[in-house]
């Protein structure tokens, strides 16, 4: 299974939702780095489940500890290892598919690659998961702070309700309320759209855009390991992403060439874009400008509602929802999103350190 990622600055997660913990290790992180344990658990509890009423209510305070790789505050250069123990575990709220496949779940896929699957809570597949990774996360921010990278991501979309652009909204705001949009209206008409859903037994998805500001020109490789390449795979990995574009995306395609192409200039000694249709990559490669993207979540599937499907013989079977859901995940998935693009930033920085002499 690919339980690993990046190259340098490399994570291996591990775990099931109904398991004992979940964690990761986290190999690659430069010694003598400032370990806030504090910022680390308030990661955490942005990505926490039972943390309003619009997600799913399963109560975890998503405690973690470090076990390895700190010593005196301070990053060893030995694996960093955190684990994060699972305690509102309830196996019995999926003892009724055990030999049914949900439909739009990993059920059936992972049961004819493995020949066995852990049902409770879709185990390796949930993404109880991703708590994992916001830990991990938020150590690659740290490392990120002390070259100035700052990333930030918010709720730009949910069904068909749309915030203004990030260059519009005031991103200090994120946090302001319960669906994680700075812009109080939109908010306030997303949050009513997926209260309607939560009532209806249904669940509905939306959008996060992510901006990574100050980053340093140079990050990302040629052909393979385009920066925007591993920004789309390491979003694409993440639970119920249905889709990533980055810059003008697919809006690029409605534009001409004189139009589109980012012109260059000089801003006192440093070359800039006029406009940043590239949204921060050319090439590949970051070029100093805000690197912003969309990352598309599709809608949870499970909804509290029976539904028609097969059991492991083939046989038709009404499967019924049952657990503790969310009614729509962009809320949760802010923190996730941007954990996942600082683990690419960081990997891509400390690859950059060896680029040229």
């Amino acid at each position: 299974m690919g339980n690993s990622y990046g190259k340098i600055f490399r994570i291996t997660t591990f775990g099931e939702s109904h398991g004992p913990a979940i964690g990761v290790i986290i190999d690659g992180c430069p010694a003598g780095l400032e370990i806030d344990e504090a910022f680390i658990q308030a990661e955490l509890s942005r990505r926490k489940p039972g943390q309003s009423r619009i997600t799913t209510q399963r109560k975890e305070e998503d405690t973690m500890k470090i076990l390895s790789g700190v010593f005196e505050g301070k990053s060893t250069g030995v694996p960093l290892t955190i684990v994060i123990e699972n305690q509102d575990q309830r196996s019995k709220d999926y003892s009724h598919i055990a030999e049914s496949f949900r439909p739009s779940h990993a059920d059936y896929t992972y049961e004819a690659k493995y020949g066995v699957r852990d049902y409770r809570g879709g185990g390796r597949s949930s993404a109880r998961e991703t708590a994992a990774r916001v830990a991990a996360g938020a150590i690659a921010k740290l490392l990120l702070r002390k070259f100035g990278v700052d990333i930030k991501a918010y709720v730009s979309q949910v069904g068909d309700i749309k915030a203004p652009r990030f260059d519009e909204l005031d991103l200090s705001k994120v946090e302001d309320n319960i669906v994680r949009c700075p812009d109080a209206a939109t908010a306030d008409r997303m949050i009513a759209l997926i209260d309607e859903v939560r009532l209806a037994r249904d669940t509905i998805g939306g959008v996060v855009t992510c901006v990574a500001t100050n980053v340093p020109v140079g990050l990302g490789e040629p052909v393979f390991d385009k920066l925007h390449a591993e920004l789309g795979k390491a979003m694409l990995s993440i639970n119920a992403v249905k889709g990533f574009e980055y810059g003008s995306g697919f809006e690029g395609t409605k534009m001409r060439g004189s139009v589109h192409n980012d012109a260059f200039y000089n801003d006192g000694g440093r070359i800039r874009t006029k406009t940043n249709y590239s949204g921060g990559i050319q090439g590949g490669i970051s070029n100093g400008e805000p690197i912003y993207f969309n990352v598309a979540f599709k809608p949870v599937a499970t909804i509290m509602q029976d539904q028609e499907s097969v059991d492991k013989a083939g046989h038709a079977v009404t499967v019924s929802g049952k657990g503790r859901h969310d009614p729509c995940v962009v809320p949760r998935a802010v923190p996730i999103v941007e954990s996942m693009a600082a683990l690419v930033l960081a990997d891509f920085l400390l690859r950059a350190r060896s680029s040229k002499l």
